[in-house]
């Protein structure tokens, strides 16, 4: 066996370095947005499970656009990646651009009703009149964080394509720090501030965020970086050709993940209707489970990254190779996070010091019941976000989600949960249902080589990129 290849057959350590140089900054990129809403829920755990509660369903409420907006980016991260492989470096900086215009939009819509309906969006969820008052108000001062989240998802497109994407996983880090610093001084009123609960928290994700962002894009501006943005790219990009390209690319993928999101939050909403206890233990599960999956998702990203340089280039048995090689270290990668998830159980639920025991048992066998679901999720995941989407596969996987999660999954759900009356510990296991549909659609997909497109044929090289 040479030095660059490992045990398994078509998976090269040559590769395997560069999949990973890409996923391990995504990964803590994700881990420290995931770490934002674990902060408030772990500070807010000190005080009472109503705000636990509260701030889970609101979280979800903007894990919803939140997903939704990493969708419309999705067209601008294909076309950064191959135009990347291609050379186009002009092609890139346009691609940016037109993404940042485009979750501009969708950050606007979002926050309007964020802004206008709080208590009906967090009514969807649960009829606990305190919990609602609580939630809303989070709910609205939070809305302004999603132009953050939107100017932030745009420019890491780039960044991704470029293979840099630790300059704005370096940023995260200090919009976490921030978070933290600010949740201390206004949930637990430190410094002379008042403590202000969960609305201190709601400013202290806002303020961060956006701190965060300007802090970005000024390093971004001060380096002269290729994915700084300057008003002049702005006009080209408003371009009708482009634009239906852009639609194209990412309307199907927005659409997709705005149906797996709101399914996400209807799975939220089936377990909240049994009461406060499955609320709040699905509330301190959903910042956990996201924290887990971050170097899976790390993985697929990546691997959509650099089968997307594959096939811009025209290396078609390199890209094919590469997509089952992503698929087994998920995989083994997502055995190993189990396992040692299983191990620091109980020290991470300790720290929730205002759990009841009911609602301590129920958090237990969540978290057991995850750990079990994280392996499962782990194949499709590849499958789909690493492989599928790199070659712009977005209509098979739109279909596939929408049927996998609205027409097995969460009526077989809401069905067992309302009428069967099934235990919380059986219907939270059964969101794995919709794993099983997409792993077996999506390899008999991979399979038939039909997602393998190069999107970007044709087009001149305007300009080299650099080395």
């Amino acid at each position: 066996m040479s030095p660059s290849q490992s045990a398994v057959p078509f998976i090269e350590w040559a590769f395997v370095r560069r999949l990973m140089a890409i996923a391990l900054p995504i990964a803590l990129q994700i881990a420290l947005f995931s770490s934002r809403s674990l902060v408030d829920i772990l500070m807010l755990g000190q005080l009472n499970e109503l705000d636990v509660a509260a701030i889970g369903i609101a979280g979800r409420a903007l894990f919803v656009v939140t997903i939704m907006l990493i969708g419309v980016t999705t067209g601008g991260a294909m076309l950064s990646a191959q135009y990347w492989g291609a050379g186009n470096a002009r092609g890139l900086k346009q691609s940016v651009a037109l993404t940042l215009l485009m979750t501009t939009v969708v950050a606007c819509l979002s926050a309007l009703v964020f802004v206008l309906m709080p208590q009906q969006v967090i009514g969807l969820a649960t009829d606990h009149p305190e919990v609602i008052a609580r939630g809303a108000e989070y709910l609205q001062i939070t809305a302004i964080s999603l132009f953050a989240i939107a100017w932030g998802s745009s420019v890491s497109v780039g960044l991704r394509a470029m293979h840099q994407p630790g300059i704005s996983t370096f940023f995260s880090t200090v919009g976490i720090a921030l978070n933290l610093f600010l949740n201390w001084v206004l949930i637990f009123g430190n410094l002379g501030m008042p403590a202000y609960g969960i609305v201190g928290a709601a400013w202290a994700t806002a303020i961060s965020g956006l701190v965060e962002i300007v802090l970005l894009f000024g390093y971004l501006h001060f380096k002269r970086h290729l994915a700084a943005l300057t008003w002049s790219v702005f006009p080209e990009v408003m371009d009708m050709r482009m634009i239906k390209r852009f639609l194209k690319l990412s309307l199907p993928t927005t659409l997709n993940h705005l149906a797996w999101s709101g399914g996400i939050f209807m799975y939220h909403a089936i377990i909240g209707q049994a009461g406060v206890d499955g609320l709040v233990a699905l509330s301190v599960m959903t910042p956990i489970e996201s924290l887990a999956l971050a170097l899976l998702i790390g993985i697929s990203n990546a691997s959509a990254v650099l089968i997307g340089n594959h096939l811009g280039g025209n290396r078609m048995d390199d890209a094919y190779h590469q997509a089952w090689a992503v698929v087994v270290l998920n995989l083994a990668c997502g055995i190993v996070i189990a396992g040692g998830m299983l191990l620091i159980r109980d020290p991470i639920l300790d720290l929730f010091a205002a759990m009841t025991p009911q609602t301590r048992e129920l958090t237990e066998h969540f978290f057991l019941i995850f750990c079990m679901a994280m392996i499962v999720k782990s194949l499709p995941m590849a499958m789909i976000v690493g492989v599928l989407r790199a070659g712009g596969d977005i209509r098979f996987c739109f279909y596939q989600d929408l049927g996998a999660q609205w027409l097995i999954g969460i009526p077989l759900t809401a069905f067992c949960a309302l009428i069967l009356k099934f235990p919380l510990e059986w219907v939270y296991a059964m969101l794995m249902l919709e794993e099983f549909v997409k792993i077996a659609a999506s390899t008999l997909r991979i399979r038939s080589r039909a997602w393998m497109n190069n999107l970007v044929a044709g087009e001149s090289q305007t300009s080299q990129h650099p080395a």
